[in-house]
């Protein structure tokens, strides 16, 4: 089976869709799947063009503004890769039509994962914007959709709530488990006592990510003295900057650290040294960097709109809500956690990813559903008709 995978970016800038597209594909291929990727070529392409060893990737050069990714070379790229299927990762960028237009002119069936872009909220960011591009081209290519890909029921529920009928298969992100530990001082050593406990967050800085609310959380005199908070990640549409200024005026510069973006082996230690992970958000798919920190036996803070409620179910994530007044109380609550109850809840995630979030079972269901989208029979057990 000859499968091309297309997505709005390649590198580190399209946070974690370009990393699962990447994990999938390897996934795929072990699977004996022929596997194109065509992607944008964006300014961090030159940074991680490296990780792609091995997958046939297939980068454009874009001209004009980047948020709207239009790519001339686009539309010869997919009809010379000759595939049976296409599968649409993230929406909202100029690959959308040629994507709608490549299933138009072949016959051949695509299917949409929207990533979390079609969430309520997700929606009302940048609205504007996103009402010209749904007329220039993203209606014509959700509509034209053979199937969707939900990573959780909730985003299945908020696909049909849009008024589309097609088939939707509900299958999540896989995580690959963390390689033996290879010795390294946190990003925070320098700066953090010793005797203090880091909650990590790590991320786009991004408005959707709440991280204003929990930085007033933090600066509540609930907030336990002896956590400090590390911030990790990098800056969109000067987001940054309106976080420093939020933790200068609270006088947290000694309590909340901004780390830039860690990739690679800092990264790793960062996940291996931190104490809790924390991800506050108002919209999500499905958060990788959630299931990255349970693989590391981190205990979880995050909120319902991550969309892992079997975090909760058992026992691997402590709930927040996304207001601040709320937040302050819930974060007290899990400071004041014995340091064993904290640990098990790490535990229990570890537990969950390796059950439930294997990328080699996400590329096997994908492959069923791609199999029956191009031979007809009965659906596979994850297709919501």
């Amino acid at each position: 089976m000859k499968v091309m995978l297309v997505t709005g970016c390649l590198s580190r800038s399209g946070g974690g869709v370009a990393t699962v597209v990447q994990c999938l594909s390897r996934s795929l291929i072990a699977k004996k799947a022929k596997v194109n990727v065509v992607g944008l070529q964006d300014s961090g392409w030159h940074h991680d063009a490296k990780q792609w060893d091995g997958i046939r990737t297939i980068p454009l050069r874009v001209v004009g503004p980047s948020t709207i990714g239009y790519a001339p070379g686009a539309r010869g790229c997919l009809e010379r890769a000759g595939a049976d299927i296409a599968h649409t990762h993230g929406i909202w960028k100029y690959p959308s039509s040629v994507v709608a237009r490549w299933g138009a002119s072949t016959g051949r069936p695509y299917i949409v994962s929207p990533h979390g872009m079609l969430d309520a909220w997700a929606l009302k960011n940048s609205a504007w914007k996103k009402r010209i591009a749904a007329q220039l081209y993203e209606n014509a290519h959700l509509r034209g959709a053979w199937c969707f890909h939900a990573l959780c029921e909730a985003e299945a529920r908020a696909i049909r709530e849009l008024g589309f009928h097609q088939p939707i298969c509900v299958i999540p992100n896989g995580i690959a488990q963390p390689l033996i530990e290879m010795p390294r001082p946190a990003p925070w050593q320098a700066f953090v006592p010793r005797e203090h406990r880091v909650m990590l967050f790590l991320g786009r800085l991004h408005r959707k990510k709440n991280l204003s609310a929990l930085i007033e959380a933090w600066a509540s005199d609930a907030a336990d003295r002896n956590w400090d908070l590390a911030i990790a990640g990098w800056d969109e549409g000067g987001h940054e900057q309106t976080l420093r200024k939020l933790v200068k005026r609270h006088g947290l510069e000694e309590r909340v650290h901004f780390l830039g973006p860690l990739f690679g082996s800092e990264k790793d230690a960062a996940f291996r040294a931190a104490d809790a992970f924390v991800l506050p958000s108002l919209s999500e798919g499905l958060p990788i960097a959630v299931l990255e920190a349970w693989s590391y036996g981190l205990p979880v803070l995050k909120t319902d709109a991550c969309n892992l409620a079997q975090g909760f179910r058992e026992n691997a994530a402590f709930r927040l809500s996304p207001e601040r007044d709320r937040m302050t109380c819930e974060i007290r609550d899990f400071m004041r956690m014995g340091r064993e109850a904290q640990r098990q809840m790490g535990h229990n995630g570890q537990r969950l990813t390796e059950r439930d979030f294997c990328w080699s079972s996400v590329a096997e269901q994908l492959l069923q559903v791609y199999r029956w989208l191009l031979d007809g029979g009965t659906p596979p057990a994850c297709v919501r008709c």
